[in-house]
């Protein structure tokens, strides 16, 4: 939904809960001037909503006496997958706040039917989750949607951009897809301002301005790929590579890509990846359940080592 769409619809939310309102009253609350909700009115009437707009003192917009819309006509399993996908947004941490996902319910449930809304709330209010919810990056919606429109229609963008150091810059960038992974939203295109693809968190976007410039994007580029590969290549204090008992397959299975490069090596499979933590390593290793053995680096065996000497103490210990 564009965003002219959305605010048309928005001035007919307004016009059901407060008829009679004016046009610089509609003007204001929508951010827009009262030419435009002159048009927006006039788009609902051409779409065969009754808008009437009375002058004089006591005049405004309204919709006509005893109009309402309709029920919104979804059956059972449409309603309650509109609102358990409201409700997973916020534990996946999709960052569409707190306010937009209740307010969204909120519409939902008041025109549907009164015994299917009953039934949709009764699954709202009782249902548990197993995972906490995830604390997904702040952003701004608007940037979402304009990154997504202009990757749709090959429109490169003028953005700013924070770094990680908390440095500021304006860049010209392809948008070629956007991303949400682990509690984010990222952008994958090329940045004319770094001559290179780059992957692009959109909390750190301060503005973004569609312009007019075409570009073609790469065949059958993978934007989800591509974030997915940078993550995994980000720098880390040590190289790890090992090699497990077990085929490339079921590694990829139980591994994520995001957390190392898995390959054949023989009849088993080898992982190469990056840690922060050799400690941390050593227990992710002893976890899997497979034989492995450790090419690099030495420092991983002495963690690997350390783990087998408090496990073997643990196992050696009696309650009292």
């Amino acid at each position: 939904m564009s965003q002219s769409t959305g605010r048309v619809f928005a001035l007919l939310e307004v016009l059901q809960a407060q008829p009679g309102i004016t046009g610089p009253q509609l003007a204001e609350r929508l951010g827009i001037d009262e030419r435009t909700v002159r048009r927006y009115a006039a788009a609902l009437a051409d779409l065969g909503l009754p808008v009437r707009a009375e002058r004089g003192r006591y005049g405004g917009y309204r919709l006509a006496p005893g109009y309402r819309l309709p029920p919104l006509m979804l059956g059972d399993d449409e309603a309650v997958a509109v609102v358990l996908g409201l409700l997973a947004a916020e534990r996946l941490g999709l960052g569409i706040g707190t306010a937009a996902r209740a307010s969204a319910l909120a519409k939902i449930e008041r025109v549907l039917p009164a015994v299917l809304r009953e039934r949709v709330q009764a699954v709202r209010e009782t249902l548990g989750f197993t995972q906490p919810a995830r604390a997904g990056g702040l952003f701004d919606v608007r940037h979402l949607l304009s990154l997504g429109e202009a990757a749709r229609d090959r429109r490169r963008v003028t953005l700013t951009y924070r770094s990680w150091r908390g440095e500021d810059s304006e860049r010209d960038f392809d948008p070629y897809g956007v991303v949400f992974h682990a509690g984010r939203w990222y952008a994958s295109g090329f940045d004319h301002r770094r001559g290179e693809l780059r992957t692009l968190r959109l909390d750190r976007i301060g503005s973004v301005s569609v312009g007019e410039t075409r570009f073609e994007a790469p065949a059958a580029f993978d934007a989800a790929g591509h974030v997915v590969a940078g993550l995994a290549a980000v720098p880390y204090r040590h190289e790890v590579e090992v090699l497990l008992r077990a085929t490339p397959d079921e590694v990829r299975r139980r591994v994520p890509a995001t957390v190392g490069a898995v390959s054949p090596a023989g009849g088993d499979a080898r992982l190469v990846c990056r840690a922060e933590y050799l400690d941390g390593m050593a227990r992710m290793l002893a976890g899997l359940g497979w034989d492995f053995t450790v090419v690099r680096p030495d420092a991983l065996r002495d963690e690997v080592a350390k783990l087998g000497r408090r496990l073997v103490a643990l196992a050696d210990t009696v309650a009292g």
